[in-house]
């Protein structure tokens, strides 16, 4: 799993707001104080430079090298898919406060859309699964308001028109568990698309709920709550 500072150079303030989840106001206070030691040596200049190489304590507490994260959350409806918002809850706040630093979220789900979310530090890995050429696997559960049709599902799969936009859709995958509930995978990220996609058929979403993204799935991970992607779920994005 990458690091953020691997082979890299960096500010002692730096390092040690990272590792310790502090503004780097409070970090130069505490290297100020004397409190950090870099190889044994008490060190007081924010602006010294540490690597992987040194050991670096806080007090006794050795500092371990600080690591990107890599969160899987199942988001309840309710929530926006953002770092702060002044109307209404934002995902973060699922997320216990010391883990919160630097982290993004990994495109959006709406406010009522429920379900799998990743949210990372990592930004080149964040790019790299919203890129357009990710072609990255999504699974919705789709609930409608209308029963969805053999030919509506066969619309689906093929590709539908989309309301101010050029061509079709990339083929989907779709499969119906009852007369008002699809599974969907798609591999574009458009605005609102599955939506947009129900309603090219004639239909309208009642509800959606994201399961799964690149053969990793919630599973049985309850709403709310949020685990760490293990380094082999990681390189499968």
């Amino acid at each position: 799993m990458s690091k953020p500072f691997t082979d890299a150079v960096v500010r002692l303030d730096f390092y040690v707001s990272h590792t310790l989840g502090l503004s780097r106001k409070e970090a130069k206070m505490l290297i100020g104080k004397g409190h950090i030691s870099v190889n044994d040596v008490p060190v007081k200049k924010a602006n010294h430079s540490v690597q992987q190489t040194d050991v670096i304590h806080c007090r006794d507490e050795l500092l371990a090298w600080p690591r990107e994260k890599y969160f899987l959350l199942n988001k309840p409806a309710g929530y926006v898919c953002a770092t702060e918002d002044g109307e209404h809850p934002v995902v973060l706040d699922l997320i216990a406060s010391h883990e919160q630093k630097d982290l993004r979220v990994v495109g959006r789900l709406d406010m009522d859309t429920t379900g799998f979310l990743l949210l990372s530090t990592d930004g080149q890995w964040l790019h790299r699964i919203t890129s357009p050429k990710s072609d990255c696997p999504k699974r919705y559960r789709v609930w409608t308001a209308e029963a969805v049709s053999d030919a509506a599902l066969a619309e689906l799969e093929q590709g539908v028109q989309l309301k101010s936009e050029d061509g079709l859709t990339k083929p989907a995958k779709a499969e119906r568990i009852a007369s008002n509930e699809i599974l969907l995978t798609i591999s574009e990220g458009k605005y609102h698309q599955v939506k947009r996609m129900l309603a090219a058929t004639g239909n309208k979403v009642e509800r959606l709920h994201r399961e799964a993204i690149a053969g990793v799935a919630l599973g049985d991970l309850e709403e709310g709550q949020y685990r760490s992607l293990t380094e082999q779920e990681v390189a499968l994005f």
